[in-house]
């Protein structure tokens, strides 16, 4: 765990509001994979596009911020089609959050 890759991609409120919102997808975003040509389980991720809507942000903007939670471990991702499904990955935040708790 790269605990300053973290805090830097939590330095940003839009980051911190995607990880907040992908808590708890079904209150946060409309029903996911409808578009898909099978039913997939996404294990509660959710597609860019909705991510971009709920955001407010531009797509190569929203799509930098992902980048940025994956690659320090806060999101994972998965290909289903021609969509990409984020959602978080609970074993680095659950890290992230002892080591605030027992190291800070």
């Amino acid at each position: 765990m790269d605990v300053i890759a973290i805090c830097k991609a939590l330095s940003n409120e839009t980051r911190l509001n995607i990880l907040e919102w992908l808590k708890d997808p079904e209150k946060n975003f409309p029903p996911q994979g409808i578009h898909l040509s099978e039913k997939v389980d996404l294990h509660g991720g959710v597609c860019v596009s909705s991510i971009r809507d709920k955001s407010g942000v531009p797509q190569s903007t929203i799509s930098g911020y992902l980048d940025t939670l994956q690659r320090c471990g806060l999101l994972t991702s998965e290909r289903c089609e021609r969509w990409t499904y984020y959602r978080r990955n609970e074993e680095t935040i659950q890290e992230f959050a002892d080591f605030i708790a027992n190291k800070l």
